[in-house]
């Protein structure tokens, strides 16, 4: 009796350590974050044994012919529909053409929605939560037609500790797999060892932490490349787990310990480890002053997402790095998103106002709608009121009342250089 007294007295200090540091992270503000915009993913249901319990959300552009497959892990105490929006991975899927899964835990599971990453029962192959995402796998690739050849998997904090878990127990299904700070694969199998993992800044030998992912599965190579993101100021899963996970797969692809190469990001860091044929298998971003959770940027090319708790603006984007890591930005994406339908398009760009050129004209044309149901503006007006806006020279009309189309075909060639024959 004494000893279970002493393991529960030590668990609710783990535990009441990590309830503290989580809210410290979230700078006071509730992090079970509720929807900041609609939800862009819809909820496929049916889609296998489901032994894990678990909900299957999607987002499919629409038009794709054999796209690849993003699998996307939320946090504690996330949702699908939160991770998608603080992330940015659907808004991505539009811009470059693939599908994205997002699998969501459910509170009778665990009260914090956190993905059970540490018990036995749902980290083995074919067992519990594992299980549950390999099975919304085959059916994305069932229903969808995906790639099965580009097949990736993401996640932050247990989210990323889930997808070690589906790298180690089906590498087979991933060309490649992303985890943002998260933990490497075996290294808990209880609450008390989940919570130890978290805060331990010690690891079991190279050696012993491969182990773990060489004997999760008969599968010998070739192995998913591997991005991993872990903040400097992270103190709720210590940034040396980051180094814990880099350790593991630098054992399991046969890589050298030391980086092939290094950049400077800015403040940030990144470490690359290349193969025998030049390829980068491995890279490791250390995001300098960062705390618990997914780097963001929110503005420039790279912008992707939207701040506020566990979702940090640090001026580098884990979301594009992470896609261009995988080649998910190659040639292959414009011919992906060429296929979409032009009303997806449409719809995913923000509507810009017209230019003040345009908007005398417009606004009248709007107020003859508006009054009498009929377009009573003039189409003309329209017409050489968009010509003026772009410096054009202006076509002209026919009687004075309406523009020839010659003419206005003959004015565009002529302010391209060209000459009409």
């Amino acid at each position: 009796m004494v000893g279970i007294g002493s393991s529960l007295s030590r668990l609710r200090t783990l535990r009441d350590r990590f309830e503290k540091r989580l809210k410290a992270a979230s700078g006071g503000k509730p992090y079970s974050a509720s929807s900041l915009r609609p939800s862009r993913l819809r909820e496929l249901t049916n889609f296998g044994t489901n032994p894990g319990n678990l909900r299957m959300h999607v987002y499919v552009p629409d038009g794709l012919a054999s796209p690849p497959l993003v699998i996307a892990l939320h946090g504690c105490p996330q949702t699908a529909d939160s991770y998608d929006q603080g992330t940015g991975w659907s808004h991505l899927a539009d811009r470059l053409g693939f599908i994205a899964v997002f699998p969501e835990q459910q509170p009778g599971n665990n009260p914090n929605n956190c993905f059970s990453w540490f018990l036995p029962g749902d980290t083995a192959r074919d067992r519990g939560e594992a299980l549950s995402i390999r099975e919304m796998i085959a059916k994305a690739v069932e229903i969808y037609g995906v790639d099965r050849n580009q097949i990736f998997v993401t996640g932050l904090s247990a989210g990323g500790a889930m997808a070690s878990v589906m790298l180690a127990t089906y590498p087979e299904i991933f060309a490649a797999g992303a985890i943002i700070a998260g933990l490497p694969y075996g290294s808990a199998a209880s609450v008390q060892e989940a919570f130890e993992a978290m805060f331990n800044e010690h690891a079991p030998s190279s050696r012993a932490l491969g182990d773990h992912v060489l004997t999760a599965s008969t599968h010998r190579g070739p192995w998913p490349k591997l991005s991993v993101w872990h903040g400097s100021a992270d103190t709720v899963v210590l940034p040396t787990n980051a180094d814990h996970i880099v350790h593991q797969w630098l054992y399991v692809q046969r890589l050298p310990e030391h980086p092939t190469g290094e950049e400077q990001i800015g403040r940030h860091k990144r470490r690359i480890w290349q193969d025998a044929n030049g390829d980068i298998r491995l890279e490791a971003y250390t995001i300098a002053g960062m705390a618990h959770g997914a780097p963001l940027a929110t503005v420039g090319a790279d912008a992707c997402g939207i701040a506020g708790p566990f979702f940090l603006d640090a001026g580098i984007s884990s979301t594009a790095r992470i896609a261009r890591f995988w080649g998910l930005d190659t040639a292959a994406a414009p011919k992906r998103r060429a296929q979409m339908q032009p009303a997806l398009s449409i719809a995913a760009e923000p509507a810009l106002p017209p230019s003040p050129a345009l908007a005398e004209p417009l606004r009248a044309q709007n107020d003859d709608i508006a009054h009498g149901g009929r377009l009573a503006a003039d189409p003309s007006r329209v017409i050489e009121a968009a010509f003026k806006a772009a410096g054009l020279p202006v076509p002209e009309r026919t009687g004075g009342r309406i523009i020839d189309p010659a003419a206005m075909i003959s004015a565009a060639l002529k302010a391209a250089g060209l000459k009409r024959t």
